[in-house]
């Protein structure tokens, strides 16, 4: 594996989306071709499928005492920007929210630079066999194909969103990079009262209107789909190898990170280098 790391030491401050508390992240560059938190003062851990320790909501990575939270949305953008190698210092449990996309994540590793090697040719990967995850109306499959293909569907009570299917465009793939989190609008104080989405913002969350609207002016057409995509790009990275590189037809139907993170963890046995 050829590593591509940061330049240079870069880093960030925003606040957490489920505890609205200030979050600070330290990102530097590293050799060591891992993807490494490292969490106030515990021991490190790294970004691996075999550390997700929750789904609910969003996706924890951690080892013993030490966790992060919302850390997909950092992963997807360390995929989108081929970054294999970093360590990821934070104060918080949680990750920023920052704008609910990977796009400032992104932006952000432009502006610290990235260390590809002169000659870099990223691994490409299949799979040696069919990963399926059927279960009622949710499916994820995953076939070997001679390109990558993503296919991702959903079904919510919304006009917009209704039996909606949405494939990946690696022409506009910032239109995935800057797909915000979403959800349904009427179930936001619900969720505040469980203690959850406390940073939640018309700028960082695509809200969903009985009415078939949205809170806010969407960035792309079915934007919260993209940001489904953009979900399982973060949660598969999480097998070590970057879903962007993976010679594969991935079609996903109503699903979320606990099925992405269950099929990821069929998916990191079964991946062949070509």
């Amino acid at each position: 594996m050829q590593i591509v790391t940061l330049k240079n030491e870069v880093e960030i401050t925003g606040n957490g989306l489920m505890k609205n508390k200030p979050c600070r992240v330290v990102l530097k560059p590293s050799n060591e071709g891992k993807i490494r938190y490292f969490v106030k003062d515990y021991a490190p851990f790294e970004a691996s499928v075999d550390n997700v320790i929750s789904t609910d909501h969003c996706v924890t990575l951690g080892s013993g005492r030490a966790h992060a939270v919302l850390e997909e949305h950092l992963s997807a953008a360390l995929a989108l920007s081929e970054i294999n190698s970093v360590d990821i210092y934070t104060d918080n449990d949680e990750i920023p929210i920052l704008d609910g996309s990977s796009k400032i994540w992104c932006e952000l590793f432009k502006s610290a630079g990235i260390d590809k090697p002169l000659l870099y040719k990223p691994d490409y990967y299949t799979v040696k066999e069919p990963v399926f995850y059927l279960n009622g109306k949710t499916s994820l499959v995953i076939i070997p194909e001679s390109e990558l293909f993503i296919s991702y569907a959903v079904n919510y009570d919304h006009k917009d969103l209704k039996n909606r299917w949405v494939n990946i465009d690696f022409n506009h793939l910032d239109e995935i990079r800057d797909a915000r989190t979403f959800g349904y609008y009427k179930e936001l104080k619900k969720y505040q009262m469980l203690g959850f989405a406390h940073g939640v913002t018309r700028d960082n969350t695509v809200g969903m209107l009985d009415d078939g609207g949205y809170t806010t002016e969407l960035r792309s057409e079915y934007e919260p789909v993209k940001h489904k995509i953009l979900d399982l790009i973060g949660d598969f990275y999480l097998t070590g190898v970057n879903p962007l590189h993976m010679k594969a037809q991935i079609l996903v139907k109503e699903a979320g990170h606990a099925v992405h993170i269950k099929a990821a963890k069929v998916l990191k046995d079964k991946l062949i280098k070509l």
